[in-house]
């Protein structure tokens, strides 16, 4: 199938399930955060896709205001200790991190793709 064959993936599809912006079935990843060399259900090459820092830039920013917001209501609501603000919002910020990184990264991604950002038209 050429490129303009396959029907538009679907932003969420692509950014949640971290699949081909192509064809919405083959795996993004070959790991945690690799992207894999290529497509294994249509071939589209992941080489020129790179979402650069973009990914980590939004987490920092959407996590950070979520967990600052967070301690501040649990400071204003219950006024725990110090150790308590720390115990929680560590692993919350370490997980949430892990947790968005790849959605994000899939997203920018699939951006780059749909929008032809790279300066390139889309593989064959």
């Amino acid at each position: 199938m050429r490129a303009g064959d396959y029907p538009p993936v679907p932003f969420a599809v692509a950014a949640f399930a971290c699949r081909c912006p192509r064809c919405g079935r083959g795996k993004l990843f070959d790991g945690l955060l690799k992207v894999a060399s290529r497509c294994s259900v249509c071939g589209l090459d992941f080489a020129a896709e790179d979402a650069g820092d973009g990914p980590a830039v939004f987490v920092v920013l959407i996590l950070g205001a979520l967990v600052v917001l967070g301690a501040i209501l649990l400071e204003i609501l219950f006024s725990p200790p110090l150790w308590v603000q720390i115990a929680l919002w560590t692993p919350v910020t370490l997980a949430g991190s892990i947790l968005l990184l790849r959605p994000m990264k899939a997203g920018l991604i699939a951006l780059q793709y749909r929008h032809r950002a790279l300066g390139r038209d889309a593989n064959p």
